[in-house]
């Protein structure tokens, strides 16, 4: 009871949990309001947000890991991979064995991609520094001219890291099914038609597809 009603507190009062997003308070009241299935959802998961790592380089290895497989296979391919160093940084990847990251669970492929993004992180080929006050689209432009970063990453690496609001990775399997779910009562849905779902989530999109995860998944989505 008591926990409850700190929250609520904080809630009424604008307060957020530390290494929350400044707007997520603003966020949820304006979905809660606008969207019938959020107004449900959100209350179900607490003082839960998105969090960010705070590093660059490992918010994106953590996408190239955690592509077309679960939050939980993700999880643990990664605590496998990062064990191999004791610090995960550009140049201690690069002094990996391929034959350790492959029996950390990662397949031949992403090896190959992990290898290349830190070689643009400590060749210092990406505007790291600039991209706090950058577009959205100029960041993946940026992003996807590394091996292995696809749009869907890039969008992570946005959502996660820079903790850019209004991100909607429509190729994401997780949001479409989370709209499945919640929305088509499990039927199959479109691109457009998760488009049109979330035109009613903007300027909050990312946070919408927040709880569209959390639908799906115990764990917390996190890069």
């Amino acid at each position: 009871m008591a926990a409850t009603k700190t929250r609520a507190t904080q809630r009424s009062v604008g307060v957020v949990p530390a290494g929350t997003p400044a707007y997520w308070h603003d966020a949820c009241e304006h979905l809660a309001k606008r969207d019938r299935v959020l107004k449900r959802l959100i209350p179900r998961f607490g003082d839960a947000s998105l969090e960010s790592r705070g590093d660059a380089f490992v918010t994106l290895a953590r996408s190239i890991v955690g592509q077309q497989i679960s939050v939980k296979a993700a999880q643990s391919v990664w605590n496998k991979f990062e064990a191999l160093s004791r610090r995960l940084t550009p140049a201690a990847v690069l002094k990996l064995k391929v034959d350790d990251m492959r029996a950390a669970g990662l397949s031949a492929r992403k090896v190959e991609y992990l290898v290349d993004l830190a070689l643009h992180f400590d060749g210092r080929l990406l505007h790291v520094d600039a991209w706090p006050g950058m577009e959205d689209e100029a960041i993946i432009s940026e992003l996807v001219a590394v091996r292995g970063i696809g749009r869907w990453t890039a969008e992570m690496f946005l959502m996660f890291h820079l903790m850019r609001p209004d991100v909607l990775p429509l190729d994401d399997v997780g949001l479409l099914n989370g709209i499945s779910l919640n929305y088509f009562s499990g039927e199959p849905v479109s691109r457009s038609e998760a488009r049109e779902v979330a035109e009613a989530w903007q300027p909050w999109r990312s946070v919408a597809t927040w709880y569209m995860w959390r639908s799906l998944e115990a764990t917390p989505v996190a890069y």
